[in-house]
C-alpha cells in the first residue's frame, strides 16, 4: 500500500533532502487532500516540533479533521511527540495512530520508562515507532542527532510498546535514488511487527517488492514531483 506524506514546515507542505535542503514547498496544503484522497491513510509529520523550531499544531487538527470527514482518510500524525499529554492531544484531534520518534530513546538507549506509560494512557494499537536510519545507525531530533544504535537490533525491544515500525532511509530520503530494498529486507527479519518503508520510493516495482516483504511504503518526492513510475 502506498501511503503518501505531508511534511509540514512554516505552514507549508514540504519536501527534504535528507531531511535538510528544502527541495519544494506547496503552499494550498488542503489541496494535497484531493490530490491523496484515493489512498485510505495519510501520514503527516510535523517538522517544526520534530526540530523543536515551533510546530503546526492548528493546521495538523484541520487537516486530520478534513481527511476523515470529507475523504475517510486514516491519518498518522508525527512529529515532536515526546510527551503522553502531546500523544492525547494528537490522538484526541482525530489521528487514528501516532508516530513516535526521537522520545522512544533516552540518553542512547530505548526509553523504556516512557514507552510504557504511553502504551499504558494511548494504547499500544495506536503507537508507531520510527526508526530513522543515516550510515547505519539511529538518528533522531530531526535528524540531527546520531544513535550508536542499530535499527534491527532494537526493533525486538519495542516490539512490546508499539503496532508497528516505521522506517526511513534517511541516505535516500528526498533523492529519487531508489528504495534499498535490502536493508528492508533486514529489518523484516528482524521482526514480525508490520513494518512501514520510507526514503528514496520512485517506482511501482518497489512498491511491489515492498508489499512481497509484508510492507507498505510511505512514498513523498515521487509523488508530489509526479515521478512515480
Amino acid at each position: 500500500m502506498l501511503i503518501p506524506c505531508i511534511d509540514l514546515q512554516g505552514g507549508q507542505a514540504v519536501q527534504l533532502v535528507h531531511g535538510r535542503r528544502r527541495e519544494l514547498a506547496v503552499t494550498d496544503v488542503f489541496g494535497l487532500l484531493r490530490k491523496f484522497k484515493k489512498h485510505p491513510w495519510l501520514h503527516i509529520i510535523d517538522l517544526d516540533a520534530a526540530m523543536g523550531k515551533g510546530e503546526n499544531d492548528a493546521l495538523v487538527r484541520e487537516l486530520c479533521a478534513r481527511a476523515r470527514k470529507d475523504f475517510r482518510m486514516k491519518v498518522r500524525v508525527g512529529g515532536g511527540v515526546r510527551t503522553v499529554a502531546r500523544a492525547r492531544e494528537i490522538v484526541a484531534s482525530g489521528a487514528r495512530q501516532i508516530i513516535v520518534g526521537s522520545a522512544a530513546f533516552h540518553k542512547g538507549k530505548v526509553n523504556t520508562r516512557f514507552l510504557k506509560q504511553l502504551a499504558k494512557k494511548v494504547s499500544r494499537r495506536r503507537i508507531i515507532i520510527a526508526l530513522d536510519t543515516a550510515r547505519g545507525k539511529i538518528t533522531i531530533h530531526g535528524w540531527r542527532k546520531h544513535l550508536s544504535l542499530q535499527t534491527q537490533n532494537v526493533m525486538p525491544q519495542l516490539e512490546p510498546f508499539c503496532a508497528g515500525f516505521l522506517c526511513t532511509d534517511v541516505d535516500s530520503e528526498g533523492t529519487l535514488s531508489g528504495a534499498n530494498l535490502a536493508w528492508f529486507h533486514s529489518l523484516r527479519a528482524a521482526t514480525k511487527h508490520p513494518i512501514i518503508a520510507a526514503g528514496g520510493i520512485k517506482t511501482h516495482r518497489e512498491i511491489s517488492a515492498l508489499e512481497k516483504m509484508g510492507m507498505d511504503a510511505a512514498v513523498g518526492m515521487a509523488v508530489y514531483k509526479n515521478r512515480l513510475r
